[in-house]
């Protein structure tokens, strides 16, 4: 049997991607702290229940297209803190939300105003547990404008921050980022800096942020790189999440990554604090998260004002390894 060294790039790269890779990771849990599941289906949700995955953090953010009015926002703000955490607990996977006005749409300064306006009712609600996703995209004043406002935000209410790194720039970004959230006091361990690459990893963890890298295909952060890059920089102040969303984008890149790690020779430890530990102790910060409540399974035939995820007689599931779908 050969070694991971002995595998060539191609040979790593299905890995990652076959159901092998839960032999790998088997008894391992993981924490998720960027993952929109908004976007996701419950199939989803059962997948990476299976894979191990006991908590995640789903940042607020843009629907693809720009919202036209405050009323949206309040909307998808109750469903994160609503039925997004009840769909979540169906599966035995504890949500927990952060809640800001993401870059992209700062950029609308009517609508950013009316925003901040109804932020503060829900960033003191159950299962927040920061300010975010927040930050830069284009680095426009009005992005500033809104992203120092929300870290004063954060300040009041004492939550940790979740800062967005723009895909432009990125290196520049990030620093202007960190540089900015100094300037308004905030402590680095209370700053979660994401999206990070091989580009600015090094500056965020000497400053004493927490580095968190998006697995994401093509266009954030490869896990053959990241392997690299724990090996490099070690396990201290870094965590990794998946981020899926409405593109092309993978709810198991946690798992998945673990795997890869765990083939390619990385300390168990190492892995668990990259993988889980690290995300639950930035975010428990907040005082909200109680790790007790992680793997939790509701009743699927419960409801949630009136709904609930089972459609037309369907039955709560219960053999999830049957391949007979009826």
């Amino acid at each position: 049997m050969c070694g991971i060294h002995d595998l060539t790039e191609q040979d790593l790269q299905p890995l990652a991607h076959s159901p092998a890779y839960l032999d790998k990771i088997k008894g391992m849990k993981f924490f998720d702290p960027h993952v929109h599941m908004t976007s996701r289906t419950t199939d989803d949700y059962q997948a990476m229940a299976d894979a191990g995955v006991v908590a995640i953090i789903e940042p607020a953010f843009w629907l693809g297209q720009p919202r036209t009015g405050v009323d949206s926002f309040r909307d998808y703000f109750s469903s994160l803190v609503g039925w997004e955490r009840f769909r979540s607990s169906q599966f035995g996977i504890k949500h927990y939300c952060t809640i800001g006005l993401n870059s992209k749409e700062a950029n609308n300064e009517k609508l950013a105003e009316a925003v901040m306006e109804i932020l503060p009712q829900f960033i003191y609600k159950e299962g927040v547990v920061g300010i975010g996703e927040i930050g830069f995209d284009d680095q426009t004043a009005l992005e500033e404008k809104y992203y120092r406002a929300q870290l004063e935000l954060a300040k009041e209410a004492n939550l940790p921050v979740q800062i967005h790194t723009p895909h432009r720039d990125k290196k520049q970004g990030t620093r202007r980022s960190m540089d900015i959230a100094l300037e308004h006091g905030l402590d680095p361990k209370m700053v979660i800096v994401d999206h990070n690459n091989e580009e600015t990893v090094k500056e965020v963890l000497d400053r004493g942020f927490w580095a968190a890298f998006t697995i994401y295909p093509f266009t954030k952060m490869g896990n053959e790189r990241m392997v690299q890059v724990v090996k490099q920089y070690g396990s201290e102040r870094i965590m990794i999440n998946s981020a899926a969303d409405w593109g092309i984008s993978d709810p198991l890149a946690v798992p998945k990554t673990a795997a890869l790690m765990h083939e390619s020779g990385i300390d168990s430890n190492d892995i668990h604090l990259v993988t889980y530990k690290n995300a639950l102790t930035a975010f428990a910060q907040s005082g909200q998260i109680n790790e007790s409540d992680f793997g939790v399974v509701t009743d699927q035939s419960e409801k949630f004002n009136g709904s609930t995820v089972l459609r037309g007689g369907q039955q709560p599931r219960i053999n999830k390894n049957t391949t007979i779908i009826r």
